[in-house]
């Protein structure tokens, strides 16, 4: 038997697209062109990447990424 709770959603999800966005800018500034050895060095680079991106909130590069994440 499985474990399944059904969580119902708001129909617009506006909420969903925010957090889309961010895993958009995580792949494109991250993983794409990529080949980690391993599940533990890619969650490190993941790890460096939120990191940064607190510390720098202000960049514009991965803004304009999370701009066109937006518009998509």
């Amino acid at each position: 038997m499985n474990n399944v709770e059904i969580a119902y959603t708001p129909t617009n999800s506006s909420w969903l697209n925010r957090i889309e966005v961010q895993f958009t800018a995580l792949r494109y500034v991250i993983l794409d062109g990529t080949d980690h050895a391993s599940h533990k060095e890619q969650g490190c680079m993941i790890r460096r990447y939120i990191l940064r991106r607190n510390r720098d909130a202000d960049d514009q590069r991965l803004r304009a990424v999370v701009g066109m994440a937006n518009a998509a």
